[in-house]
């Protein structure tokens, strides 16, 4: 496994499972498949409503806590001082743990300045061993970290080779914050799995269209977390540790990137209306 220092000293796998539209009970099933072939960093969140699954899994697991990254998310309808605090003590006694490894809000929306207050105090308080932020865009970082007691750890956004997120990596590099990908597959978009430039290069050094994707983004310092439900295709996706991208591949690679969201646009009004729309409703 290769890792990403954090901020405070903090070793985050590079390369984690996770369990985004996965129901609770699968969940349960699939951590268990992903921790017994290799997998250290799982990443879960409130909204996605199996933390109990992910808890059990590695309660019953037989690797020890102290060898799992876990990464939770506070989400948005629990954003505000006092409710972000209890939201992640509920996190916790849903996990059935003493503590969560990296801790992130969710969306850039509503009280996320009382929510990032709590999270410090968890941080403080050793609830949560590191901080972060999620779909945070390069002005919101820069406003929490400008006024922040503690500032983001890492930022969680859509990361993949058609939307490679350069600058946004960049910004995170001077502020100090890892960068982590969700659906570094696109989602299967754009027909990701049948991608030429991929299918090439992977037939070349004899590895999948996936795992040339992963090892691209790995090497670029992005923190990756696939997620399948297939027992042969985690260990597929983790099995990115012995081969490398030569310098034409990676330009041929970089050639891919369109600069724009592919799975979700936080930049679309009628978007994120959507999404605000459906969390109002819900509160």
């Amino acid at each position: 496994m290769e890792y990403k220092k954090l901020a405070n000293g903090l070793d985050m796998p590079m390369l984690g499972y996770g369990v985004f539209q996965i129901d609770d009970e699968t969940t349960e099933r699939c951590v268990g498949d992903a921790l017994a072939v290799g997998y250290r960093l799982i990443d879960t969140a409130q909204a996605y409503m199996n933390e109990r699954g992910v808890g059990a899994a590695i309660a019953n697991s037989g690797v020890a806590r102290e060898d799992i990254f876990l990464v939770d998310k506070v989400w948005v309808s629990n954003y505000g001082e006092g409710k972000t605090y209890e939201s992640i003590k509920a996190s916790l006694a849903a996990l059935g743990m003493d503590y969560i490894d990296l801790m992130l809000l969710h969306q850039p929306y509503n009280d996320y300045y009382g929510a990032w207050r709590d999270m410090e105090r968890a941080y403080e308080e050793g609830l949560v061993k590191a901080i972060g932020v999620s779909n945070f865009d390069a002005v919101r970082l820069l406003d929490i970290c400008t006024f922040a007691k503690v500032g983001p750890m890492v930022n969680q956004v859509e990361t993949h080779v058609f939307w490679q997120q350069k600058p946004a990596h960049a910004n995170m590099d001077a502020l100090g914050m890892a960068h982590m990908a969700w659906g570094p597959f696109a989602e299967g978009a754009n027909d990701f799995f049948n991608n030429p430039v991929l299918a090439e290069i992977g037939a070349s050094c004899g590895k999948s269209v996936g795992q040339v994707a992963l090892r691209y983004l790995m090497d670029a310092g992005v923190i990756v977390i696939p997620k399948s439900v297939k027992p042969e295709r985690m260990a597929e996706n983790i099995d990115v540790f012995d081969f490398e991208l030569s310098a034409e591949d990676t330009a041929k690679i970089a050639e891919l990137d369109t600069n724009h969201a592919i799975c979700f646009d936080h930049a679309n009004l009628e978007t994120v209306g959507g999404l605000l729309g459906y969390i109002k409703g819900s509160m």
